[in-house]
């Protein structure tokens, strides 16, 4: 029987967030240590707490984000691999692209490919780039090919063969074989996973799927299995990287489009809630204990992308600065991610200097004030010196603080190597982790073209509002949002995600009316493949296509109206080309407009996408007050300590910290801060005239 109840459940490096809707509209949420040592222990834990607290209930659904994609690719855990590609391209995955993000460091090295050369095969077959074969596949060849690697007991194997985009007969032949002859090993095929053009990005995104597949898998259903256990047989679903949900035996199928899963579900709830509120160009803002992530919302439509890097030190998909990361060409929401968090641990290098990170704490041992057995100082316990977190405990007092430990470590082990005290010591710290963090909230704007001044920074994160509004000053931007439960969002926004299919295809030809309608042909026979996978239900369905001007080398995705024929539309698909092109580029060329891919999105809304009634669980006592630094300019300030439901909708001068169960808010004194209509903190810094 239906309870009316859904639940998420959003895993972190440090904490493991939960948000539950009720069937009577109430938001419940805990925050949790992760354990790392099996993540899904904490999700089962907050299940069951939540569960217990609701008179025993059991969950409709069960919705999820997890980092243990990216974690598998960007700790090397990942299964053993091997790759079978044509003749001649064995090289491909070293070759990469000739961009490098380190322009003047000659002695930069790329990162190792995820499977080593001597696991790397090479069948003699060929196809044209008009899908004809030139080289036919040798039977014989195949079959003691796969002799040679079961020999090597890999856990997954990955398919690329040249033009197998347009012709995937060759590789289907080989992955038939694989399946029959290795049952037990994951078979990843490019013509499966990423039918598009771009031998690299083909062969990357193919070998990361073959990559991450038997840990993803193995996770999974070990989740499914304990949540049956519990009692939890509700519909399990995954948040993909495109921001929409999909049922975990399709992840399965396909991992690599869970490997920004975490993040995307933020940009969600950001999106969905932020226009109901009037907020329409966003920046979102997501630090947690780990990483800080940016990601951008504009005229309330989330940029997305299909070409991503995971690694490198900034994992983001912004043309300029590739190459340092493993590419990963499939539809993921454009969020940019730096190694900066409330865990990041603060050290003095060899000449003096102070750093941050990208080195963190994580939730075991934890930052010095947990008291857990950390032995460096970080953010966080930069944070508590400076006064902006509470100095006995957080999360409701449910993890206890020791404000001492934090302050002695930048007396005696910071400051004095600064020649400052430690209140300073520490504020160099918080700037420096917000310096960090800007860079991605510029890969996401400045990098595209996009002046983040005309933006509002929504913040979230358990760390969001501790540093946002700072953040959102360096950057000259005037308004900042701090959402209900913002320290657990990426969680609320699993409950506002689609359930969504994506289909995509190469398709090389000029936006013409002669093209027109072959590639209106093929658009729809992809959607109907959709409706199928979304089994019967009746979705949202969105055309788009990448187009480019004839000879370019990269493209941007363009919305194609799905209402009357495709050729009667190409006017209107050319402004809009151009318009993004000089939106990106700054500029026009006069010349054909090539489409390279053509896409088609479903998406199914969730059974309950209306309002919802944060629950509280603390608040500050009235009338407390702590001292809070904020820098030598605005020095140290008695400073008022309230909840957010203090807030009116008149706006008041800072300073301020807004403490509440899920996070803190700082607010600055030179901002002014009020509570909107949705129950928004709402800081704004008075807008300066633009040189």
């Amino acid at each position: 029987m239906a309870s009316g109840f859904r639940i998420a459940a959003d895993i972190g490096g440090t904490f493991t967030d939960i948000a539950c809707l009720s069937a009577d509209g109430r938001l419940l949420t805990r925050k949790v240590p992760s354990t790392p040592e099996d993540y899904a222990t904490a999700i089962i834990e907050a299940i069951n707490d939540l569960g217990d607290a609701e008179g025993g209930v059991r969950f409709d659904e069960v919705l999820h984000a997890s980092t243990v994609a990216t974690n598998a690719i960007l700790e090397g855990k990942g299964a053993k691999t091997a790759l079978i590609t044509t003749e001649g391209f064995r090289d491909v995955l070293e070759l990469r692209r000739i961009r490098v993000p380190r322009l003047y460091e000659p002695l930069y090295e790329k990162p190792a490919p995820l499977v080593p050369r001597r696991r790397r095969f090479e069948l003699a077959e060929r196809m044209d780039a008009r899908g004809d074969v030139l080289k036919p596949l040798d039977p014989e060849a195949v079959e003691a090919l796969i002799d040679k690697i079961a020999a090597l007991d890999v856990d997954a194997v990955a398919v690329c063969f040249l033009h197998s985009h347009i012709n995937p007969a060759h590789e289907q032949m080989v992955g038939a074989r694989l399946r029959a002859r290795l049952p037990k090993t994951f078979i990843s095929l490019s013509c499966e996973v990423l039918p598009e053009i771009r031998e690299y990005e083909r062969t990357s995104t193919t070998v990361a799927n073959a990559y991450i597949g038997p840990p993803v898998a193995d996770y999974l259903r070990s989740l499914s299995n304990r949540l049956k256990a519990a009692g939890q047989d509700g519909r399990l679903t995954m948040m993909q990287s495109s921001g929409g949900v999909q049922l975990i035996e399709q992840i399965i199928a396909k991992p690599a489009t869970v490997v920004e899963s975490g993040p995307a579900a933020g940009v969600v709830g950001a999106a969905r809630m932020g226009a109901r509120a009037g907020y329409d160009n966003i920046i979102t803002f997501d630090m947690g204990g780990t990483t800080a992530k940016a990601a951008m919302i504009e005229a309330g439509r989330i940029n997305a992308t299909s070409e991503y890097e995971v690694g490198g030190g900034i994992s983001l998909s912004a043309g300029l600065t590739k190459g340092g990361g493993y590419a990963l060409k499939l539809p993921v929401i454009d969020v940019s991610e730096v190694g900066a968090g409330g865990g990041s641990m603060v050290r003095i290098d060899a000449a003096g200097a102070l750093k941050v990170g990208p080195q963190s704490a994580g939730s075991s041992p934890g930052p010095l004030c947990y008291d857990q057995g950390g032995t460096a100082a970080t953010v966080t316990d930069a944070n508590v010196t400076l006064g902006y977190l509470n100095q006995d405990a957080l999360a409701g007092g449910t993890v206890p603080i020791r404000a001492a430990a934090s302050r002695a470590a930048f007396e005696t082990e910071i400051a004095p190597h600064l020649g400052c005290d430690a209140h300073e010591a520490a504020f160099g710290v918080h700037k420096l982790a917000n310096v960090t963090m800007m860079r991605a909230v510029k890969a996401v704007s400045t990098y595209r073209g996009r002046d983040p001044r005309d933006f509002t920074l929504f913040c979230f994160g358990g760390n969001g509002g501790v540093h946002g509004a700072m953040i959102a000053r360096e950057l000259e931007m005037t308004r900042v949002v701090v959402p209900p439960a913002a320290g657990v969002y990426s969680a609320v926004g699993l409950l506002f995600a689609d359930l969504e299919a994506t289909r995509a295809r190469a398709f090389l030809g000029l936006l013409d009316a002669e093209t027109a309608p072959r590639a209106e042909a093929l658009l729809r026979e992809m959607e109907a493949e959709v409706r199928t996978e979304l089994d019967q239900a009746r979705p949202e369905l969105r055309w788009s296509a990448d187009l480019r001007y004839a000879g370019q080398a990269f493209e941007l995705q363009i919305d194609l109206p799905r209402d009357g024929a495709l050729a009667d539309a190409l006017g209107t698909v050319r402004e809009t080309f151009e318009a993004e092109h000089r939106r990106s580029y700054g500029h026009l060329l006069d010349g054909a407009i090539q489409i390279v891919n053509l896409r088609v999105l479903g998406a199914v809304a969730p059974r309950t996408a209306g309002g919802m009634a944060l629950q509280e669980r603390s608040r500050p006592a009235e009338g407390t007050h702590r001292p809070v630094y904020f820098g030598a300019e605005m020095g140290l300030r008695d400073t008022p300590v309230l909840h957010r439901g203090a807030l009116a909708e008149t706006p008041v001068q800072g300073p301020m910290i807004i403490e509440e169960y899920e996070g803190t808010t700082v607010v600055p004194p030179d901002a002014t801060v009020f509570r909107d209509g949705y129950d928004n903190i709402v800081i704004n810094f008075a807008r300066e005239a633009r040189i």
